[in-house]
């Protein structure tokens, strides 16, 4: 897997390209280099990829010959999977394809355009021989394959980081632009030569309403949702942990504000469950990670027994296991159901009265009830005389405190959010030593059974019952603070 960054300019067939030689930082320009490439792209009959700005490519020529992936750009930064190329140019590889199940959602991939591209490669060169910056100078002939297959020309020329900076592509780019390069308008090659293929068409809301508000708050996570998906497939770091905090913000989302929403109950079940789906590996991953700082601050001299490999390894391999049902689970029908739901709720929202409402006023209501809710939840916790009983409830303080920073978050309102944070983050520290505790003690029962000394298991439990018990004396210093 790479990242490119690249700035992307059409240019009129005559152009010139500029002197580079003189850039800031460049040593020299190497000579340049020609190269014959044939690109077929891969996408559903109802590009539903490249509506996306995903494009999926069989490419032959050039010194990175093979399968392409290019999934959506984020901060002028694209990520690209390549795979090798296969015997077969019409049969995309599997693991590429499962990469976008969250977009084609079982449907087939099949060819839906051809380019055929001579391209010129300057490399700017830097003082201590790494390559700066490639300039690509590209003539293109697209086609669009089908029963009338059309053929359209152009000239672009696209500025890809290698081992610069940033700077280095800035300075290249104004120095293209001067010479008559403009910005591209399309985001790749084949968003140019299919022109405007774009999601579906999304209602327009009234300008400062509620609901214009909270749409696009659920949009954003949407969007975030889906876009983690390929990395949550091939478990890079923290994406379960975004798409678990997506699916989270969405559901919180729709209780808070079911008065603007309408009734939103089976939308809200799919993402408690994908969240659950999600959560099992975290939570290995959280957990497996605590314990590996916890050993490592230890004096070595009370580390007994093989607890590193109960604690790491074998948690790492139910992570594993827990990231197995994940790919599972995102390449079900349950699955696919929930984000067409979703796009389609967001698309064209059912939305009630209330959401025309000024934006700053009926928003504001609901997070405040929503923060009322957590003294509440407070109140019912401290009137518990059964120990274990409160316990319990100050969990659900915990969760009504997440939701009011969501809530909080959604609408704008910085300190009412941060105000839950803190909440929720003492009682989460709380709750992490209360699991923490129950892990270690499933984890020791095993060990005992298995004929190993337990010592580091009894010394772990002891620092995460003082962690939580520091928690617990805490809040109710907290809790005048933030609700005073």
């Amino acid at each position: 897997m790479t990242i490119e960054i690249e700035d992307k300019f059409d240019v009129p067939s005559e152009f010139g390209l500029p002197d580079l030689s003189d850039v800031k930082g460049c040593a020299e320009v190497a000579q340049p280099l020609s190269h014959k490439l044939v690109a077929l792209y891969f996408d559903t009959p109802d590009l539903r990829l490249a509506a996306r700005g995903i494009t999926l490519r069989r490419r032959r020529g050039g010194d990175d010959e093979g399968w392409h992936l290019k999934l959506p750009k984020a901060k002028r930064a694209r990520q690209e999977i390549t795979v090798p190329l296969t015997r077969s140019a019409k049969i995309v590889p599997p693991e590429l394809a499962e990469l976008v199940l969250a977009y084609t959602r079982g449907a087939a991939l099949a060819p839906v355009a051809q380019l055929e591209t001579r391209r010129g490669v300057t490399r700017l060169i830097g003082p201590e021989g790494q390559a700066l910056v490639e300039v690509a100078d590209d003539r293109v002939k697209g086609t669009v394959l089908g029963d009338e297959p059309r053929v359209v020309r152009w000239r672009e020329v696209e500025a890809e980081l290698k081992d610069g900076d940033r700077d280095v592509l800035r300075r290249v780019g104004k120095r293209l632009l001067k010479a008559g390069a403009t910005p591209a308008d399309a985001s790749s090659k084949l968003a140019r030569l299919l022109g405007g293929v774009s999601p579906r068409p999304e209602t327009a809301l009234a300008p400062g309403s509620a609901g214009e508000v909270v749409v696009a708050y659920l949009r954003g996570h949407v969007k975030a949702l889906t876009a983690q998906d390929p990395r949550v497939r091939r478990a890079e770091e923290d994406a379960v942990h975004q798409a678990r905090v997506a699916s989270r913000r969405l559901r919180s989302a729709f209780k808070a504000f079911k008065s603007i929403l309408g009734d939103t109950a089976e939308l809200q079940d799919e993402l408690r469950w994908i969240g659950e789906v999600l959560g099992e590996a975290r939570d290995l991953e959280v957990i497996r990670d605590r314990f590996a700082r916890r050993l490592d601050a230890l004096d070595p001299s009370l580390v007994v027994g093989p607890v590193r490999r109960r604690l790491g390894d074998d948690l790492l391999t139910r992570e594993h296991e827990a990231y197995g049902r994940i790919r599972e689970a995102l390449s079900g029908e349950r699955y696919f159901a929930l984000l067409d739901g979703l796009e389609e709720f967001v698309a064209r929202p059912p939305l009630t009265d209330r959401a025309a409402g000024d934006a700053g006023k009926v928003l504001e209501k609901i997070a405040d009830k929503g923060w009322k809710r957590v003294g509440d939840a407070y109140d019912v916790a401290q009137a518990m005389e059964d120990l274990d009983q409160r316990e319990i409830a100050m969990h659900d303080v915990r969760k009504a405190a997440k939701r009011a920073r969501y809530t909080a978050e959604a609408v704008g309102l910085a300190g009412l959010a941060k105000r839950a944070e803190t909440v929720q983050e003492v009682l989460g520290r709380h709750q992490d030593g209360v699991v923490a505790q129950g892990v270690l003690a499933d984890e020791a029962e095993a060990a005992r059974g298995a004929g190993e000394d337990t010592f580091t298991y009894g010394v772990l439990v002891g620092l995460e019952h003082a962690d939580a018990e520091r928690a617990h004396e805490e809040f109710p210093n907290v809790w005048a603070d933030v609700s005073g």
